[in-house]
């Protein structure tokens, strides 16, 4: 065997996660395992997204002989983004089972980007930052063949620490592929898709595969980070995806699919141009997306989105208040969130709001504006966290003076505040649960009110709950504000 690939996001080392029973494949991963199969080298994958552990790694490695061994997070997965420690431990002991067989071991992620130094000191070969597979392909080629560090300096988008001079060595960055369709398929056939069907019929919803049409993100929100396709904005055409989909369709009875973009269909006419290539192939899907309230605003784009499957839509509301919208450099106004979600409730589609809390003097008013946009726009789902700094954002560069011992959370449920917020780690802690409990009531009493009631039923009896622990909660979080306000 040539290459053997892995990743490091293990789903039952985050509990939270794993409690979904929502999981995908590793797609960057196998888009990278298809462009070397492509250039003629034999590759596996041992997936590691529903394994216990890495131990499980040691006997493939032994077994297989592997000469390159190719950790390659999927970057299209946000959790990947944000470099959780339990992960990063995992990946260090699997570099040390690939190098105790002898391997070069080659890491490309999130994570590596960012601290780059640790995952060389615990003894990766190489870095692979950006886009990486064409970066992989010209590395795997030369280290094929007979090479110098010299040499090595020549090829772009790596990270290596120089056996001559032990000084660590990185490139200039390599420019990303700016056509997408040149990429093969990926190697969905190196995927045990049985075995992620099976936990999605446990969780009792309609099994769903992730897709990707672009790379890359245009938008300049302040603590988003962009370590792996930065900052352009490349896609796939219409086409291109409908012939995955298509295949997927075909190959393992798929008709659901996470389109899992930054940004979906925000190049002009995508959106439509997609709709009809659905329909010249008739397949009849559902999906769902991530977006921002001002494209949804965009002429026809919702009446697209709408005939051509779009079941739910995530958009970064992030906040009820202009002033923390404004302060995250977001490009979006309260206003465009009001429309753009009546819009997509006149269309029937499902409506979810990312939330963020504790960023940057937030105050309780604040706070309020964002509860009472909740339950003002009654949205379909929502997630809540706290604003999380990511290496290489402004964001990060403001606060990563207060950070003690702790600079990433352990696993996705963490939800510690890693800089001096306005209130503690407790307040956000009660606050998160407390933003659920209102959305939920709201939620039910939407569904009493508008006789809704047969097909939620669980929802509206559950507003025997909510409707009193709302009111508990609240006076919980007063009191803890006034304890913090006396302290000081």
């Amino acid at each position: 065997m040539d290459v053997l690939f892995t990743h490091s996001y293990f789903y039952k080392m985050d509990a939270k996660q794993w409690r979904n029973q929502t999981p995908f494949p590793p797609l960057s991963t196998i888009y990278a395992a298809s462009y070397l199969r492509n250039n003629n080298y034999s590759v596996s994958l041992f997936d590691v997204g529903l394994k216990e552990n890495p131990q499980q790694l040691s006997s493939i490695l032994k077994k297989e002989k592997p000469q390159f061994f190719v950790i390659y997070d999927d970057g299209f997965n946000y959790l990947t983004k944000m470099c959780l420690t339990t992960m990063r431990n995992a990946c260090f002991e699997m570099i040390k089972m690939g190098k105790s067989q002898g391997c070069k071991v080659i890491i490309s992620s999130s994570d590596s980007t960012d601290h780059a130094e640790d995952y060389l000191n615990q003894g990766a070969d190489f870095i692979i930052y950006g886009e990486g597979e064409e970066t992989l392909l010209k590395l795997v080629e030369s280290l094929s063949k007979k090479y110098t560090d010299t040499s090595l300096l020549n090829i772009d988008g790596v990270i290596f620490r120089n056996a001559e001079t032990n000084a660590i060595e990185k490139t200039k960055q390599r420019t990303v592929l700016k056509n997408l369709d040149e990429l093969p398929l990926p190697a969905w056939d190196l995927i045990d898709i049985e075995s992620y069907q099976k936990i999605w019929k446990n969780s009792n919803q309609e099994f769903t595969l992730n897709l990707a049409t672009t790379r890359g993100c245009p938008y300049h929100c302040n603590w988003c980070a962009k370590p792996i396709y930065g900052q352009r904005y490349n896609s796939h055409s219409p086409k291109r995806i409908v012939e995955m989909i298509s295949h997927l369709s075909k190959e393992y009875q798929v008709n659901r699919f996470w389109m899992c973009d930054d940004i979906f269909g925000l190049k002009p006419n995508w959106v439509q141009e997609f709709n009809k290539e659905l329909k010249k192939y008739s397949l009849n899907i559902s999906y769902y997306i991530q977006s921002r309230a001002d494209l949804l605003l965009k002429e026809n784009t919702v009446e697209a989105l709408a005939e051509s499957g779009c079941s739910e839509i995530w958009i970064g509301a992030e906040s009820g208040s202009q002033k923390i919208l404004d302060a995250m450099d977001k490009g979006i106004t309260v206003e465009q969130i009001e429309k753009s979600t009546k819009l997509l409730q006149a269309k029937n589609i499902g409506i979810a709001f990312f939330i963020q809390y504790g960023y940057l003097n937030e105050t309780k008013k604040d706070i309020e504006k964002t509860i009472d946009m909740i339950q003002k726009l009654k949205p379909d789902n929502i997630g809540v966290s706290v604003s999380y700094p990511l290496p290489d954002t402004p964001f990060y560069e403001k606060v990563k003076h207060q950070f003690t011992s702790k600079s990433n959370w352990t696993d996705s449920d963490d939800f510690a505040l890693l800089f001096k917020g306005t209130f503690n780690e407790n307040y956000y802690r009660k606050l998160q649960r407390y933003t659920h409990k209102v959305f939920r009531k709201s939620q039910g009493l939407n569904y009493l009110t508008k006789g809704k009631i047969l097909n939620n039923l669980r929802s509206i009896l559950l507003l025997a709950y909510y409707i009193p622990s709302v009111e508990i909660d609240k006076i919980r979080l007063n009191m803890i504000q006034n304890l913090k306000f006396n302290n000081n």
